[in-house]
C-alpha cells in the first residue's frame, strides 16, 4: 500500500504569548502543497520483523527516530498490528517549515488504519497525531485551516491559491525550530490573521506576516535575500513558512 504525503505552508504566522507548559501560542494558516511529496510504502514482512527503509533526501538520525516508525510504534501500542517493511522516499526536505516530517507522520496513521482495518475516526486519528508533533494532525485531513493554541486547534478557513502559481526555495541552511522561538518575542497583533486572510491574495503583502522572519533573516540573510528576489522576479506574495529556512512565492 503506497501513499504520498505533501508539503504545507504557513499563511502568516502570529507567536502570540509563552505557555506555562513551554510551548506557545500561536495562530497561522495551514495550506497543503498536493505537488511536493514524499513516497511511503507499507508491505506485509511476512516473518520478519517489521523494518525501515529510506531513500532520496538524506534526514540526520536514527532511522529509528524517524516520525513514521514514531506513528508505527504508537498504534502498536494499542493495536495488534502486523510485521512490515515500511519505505520512504524523501523528496520534501526536511528544516524547512515543509512539514515533511509531520506529514510522513500523519500519513503513516492514516494508511495503517486502511493497511490493518482499524477502523479509526478521522477525530481519533487526530488524537494519535497529535501525540507525534504540533502540526501533525493537520495531514489528516489535509485541507486548508486556521490553527491556534500550539497548533492543534483547527477551524475552518476560506482560502484558496489554486489560480496562482506556487514556488518554493529550500536554501541549503536549514533553521532549527528552537533557535527560531529564541529570536522572537510574543506579541498579540493589531489586526488578527482571520481577518487579514480574508483580503485578497495580492494585498497579503506587508499584512500577512510571520513573526519567525526578523530573527531569521538576521541569523541567515539569504533567506531574507531569496523572498526579496523572489518579489523581484513578479510574486504577488512571498513568505517563509514556519520556522524556515523555505520561502515560497505566490505568482499570477
Amino acid at each position: 500500500m503506497i501513499c504520498f504525503p505533501n508539503a504545507k505552508i504557513n499563511l502568516g504566522l502570529h507567536i502570540l504569548s509563552k505557555r506555562t507548559d513551554g510551548y506557545h501560542n500561536i495562530e497561522t494558516v495551514f495550506y497543503p502543497i498536493n505537488d511536493l511529496c514524499d513516497a511511503l510504502e507499507i508491505v506485509p514482512a511476512g516473518e520478519r520483523k517489521t523494518g525501515f527503509f529510506q531513500s532520496g533526501i538524506p534526514v540526520e538520525g536514527n532511522p529509528e527516530d524517524n516520525l513514521v516508525m514514531k506513528a508505527y510504534r504508537l498504534l502498536k501500542e494499542d493495536f495488534d498490528l502486523p510485521e512490515t517493511d515500511i519505505f520512504l522516499r524523501k523528496q520534501i526536505p526536511p528544516g524547512a517549515g515543509l512539514g515533511g516530517g509531520s506529514s510522513d507522520a500523519a500519513f503513516m496513521i492514516k494508511t495503517l488504519n486502511d493497511f490493518a482495518s482499524l477502523n479509526l475516526s478521522v477525530d481519533r486519528m487526530e488524537k494519535y497525531a497529535e501525540r507525534i508533533g504540533a502540526d501533525c494532525p493537520f495531514f489528516i485531513r489535509n485541507q486548508p485551516v486556521f490553527a491556534e493554541e500550539t497548533g492543534t486547534v483547527f477551524s475552518p478557513v476560506e482560502v484558496s491559491l489554486q489560480d496562482y502559481r506556487i514556488v518554493i526555495v529550500k536554501p541549503s541552511v536549514s533553521v532549527s525550530t528552537k533557535e527560531a522561538y529564541a529570536r522572537v518575542k510574543p506579541r498579540r497583533p493589531d489586526v488578527p490573521l482571520k481577518d487579514i486572510i480574508r483580503l485578497p491574495v495580492t494585498e497579503w503583502k506587508n499584512r500577512l506576516i510571520n513573526d519567525f522572519e526578523p530573527g531569521v533573516f538576521a541569523l541567515y540573510p539569504e533567506i531574507g535575500e531569496i523572498k526579496q528576489r523572489l518579489y523581484d522576479d513578479g510574486a504577488v506574495y512571498a513568505s517563509m513558512t514556519g520556522s524556515g529556512s523555505a520561502v515560497f512565492g505566490i505568482f499570477e
